[in-house]
C-alpha cells in the first residue's frame, strides 16, 4: 500500500501522544521552557541541531550524470514489479498484519526528518511493505521505496529501536542518493566520458539509466556508502526518540548471524568489530538528538519465535 508522508495519514496514538513531527516537538519544547527547564534544556537543543552533519561529505561528481528523476522512476517500476511477484507468491503481508504495522508506525515517526538530508524526500510517496522470507534482509529503494523481509524481524528477535536503525539506514541510502551515485558511476564507464558529454540532458543517457535501473534491487554500495548511512541512519533513528546505542546491539546480532556464510543484508558492509567501534565513536553525537525526542509507544514487540 502506499504509504503517504505522515500529515497526510490517519491520526494514530503514536502521532496524538509521542509524535516526532515538527509541530509537536516545538510544542513541547515551548511548554518545556514555560515549565521553567530552558536552562537545562537550551543546550541540549543546541548540541542536538547538528548531529552527525559535519560529518557528512558532498554529493558524488558521478551523480550528476543521471537525474533524481530518472532514478527514482526505475526504482518505482522495480519495487511494483517485487511487490506483484511477491504478491503473487502469496509472500506479501496484508495491511492487518502486526508486523507490517509495526514497520509503518516506526517509519512515520522517521520520515518526518527526511526532508532535511533531502528536499525531495518531502514529495516521495513513501511505501513500507513486509515480504515472508527468511532471508536477513531489508531495503528502502530511490523515493521511499521500502521492503522488509520478515527473517530479519524473526531470526534476530530485533527491538523496535534496532528495527529504527536499520530503517534509518536504509532510508539514508535513499536520501543520500547513493543508488543515483553507482548508477552514475556505471553510466560514465559504459558510455564514456566524451560521449556522455555530448548527450548530457538528452534521451539516450535516459535511456542508459533506465535500462541499469533494472539492477537496482541488487545494487552493492560502496564501504564508505555504508559508513555514511551509519551515521546518517544513527541521526534519524535517535531525532526520531529511537535509542542510537541499539546500533551497537543490532550489529553485534547481526556479527553472530554471520557467522559462517555472511547473511545478504551485511555482505556488502564493513561489518565486524570496526563496524561497532565507528558506531559507538558517533554516539556522543547523536546522544544528545535523542535525550530531548518524545519517546514513541511500544506498540508491537518482536515477532513470536517459531516452536522448535
Amino acid at each position: 500500500m502506499p504509504y503517504d508522508p505522515p500529515l497526510d495519514l490517519p491520526p494514530l496514538a503514536a502521532h496524538d501522544t509521542g509524535c516526532a513531527c515538527w509541530r509537536h516537538q516545538r510544542r513541547r519544547t515551548g511548554g518545556w521552557l514555560l515549565a521553567g527547564t530552558a536552562g537545562a534544556l537550551l543546550p541540549a537543543l543546541g548540541r542536538a541541531q547538528d548531529g552527525v552533519r559535519g560529518d557528512i561529505g558532498r554529493e558524488s561528481r558521478f551523480a550528476r550524470f543521471i537525474s533524481s528523476e530518472q532514478v527514482e522512476q526505475a526504482a518505482t517500476q522495480q519495487y511494483g514489479q517485487l511487490k506483484r511477484e511477491a504478491n503473487g507468491r502469496a509472500l506479501l503481508a496484508g495491511d492487518d498484519d502486526r508486523q507490517l504495522a509495526r514497520l509503518r508506525a516506526i517509519a512515520q515517526r522517521i520520515i518526518p526528518f527526511a526532508a532535511s538530508w533531502n528536499s525531495r524526500a518531502a514529495k516521495w510517496r513513501w511505501e513500507v511493505n513486509l515480504i515472508h522470507k527468511k532471508d536477513l534482509n531489508a531495503f528502502c529503494m530511490p523515493g521511499g521505496k521500502i521492503a522488509f523481509y520478515d527473517g530479519l524481524l524473526l531470526r534476530l528477535q530485533l527491538s523496535d529501536d534496532e528495527v529504527a536503525m536499520i530503517m534509518g539506514h536504509e532510508m539514508a541510502h535513499a536520501l543520500r542518493e547513493h543508488a543515483r551515485e553507482r548508477m552514475g558511476k556505471t553510466v560514465a564507464t559504459r558510455v564514456g566520458a566524451g560521449l556522455i558529454s555530448s548527450l548530457f540532458g538528452l534521451g539516450d543517457l535516459g535511456d542508459a539509466a533506465l535500462s541499469i535501473g533494472a539492477q537496482l534491487l541488487t545494487l552493492r554500495f560502496s564501504r564508505e556508502d555504508e559508513s555514511e548511512a551509519d551515521l546518517v541512519g544513527l541521526d534519524l533513528a535517535a531525532r526520531a526518540g529511537y535509542d542510537p546505542k541499539a546500533g551497537v546491539t543490532l550489529w553485534q546480532k547481526m556479527m553472530k548471524a554471520a557467522e559462517g556464510a555472511p547473511p545478504e543484508f551485511i555482505s556488502t558492509h564493513p561489518a565486524g568489530p570496526t563496524r561497532v567501534k565507528d558506531i559507538e565513536a558517533a554516539l556522543p553525537k547523536v546522544q544528545p538528538l535523542y535525550a530531548v525526542a518524545p519517546r514513541p509507544p511500544k506498540i508491537y514487540g518482536p515477532p513470536t519465535p517459531a516452536p522448535n
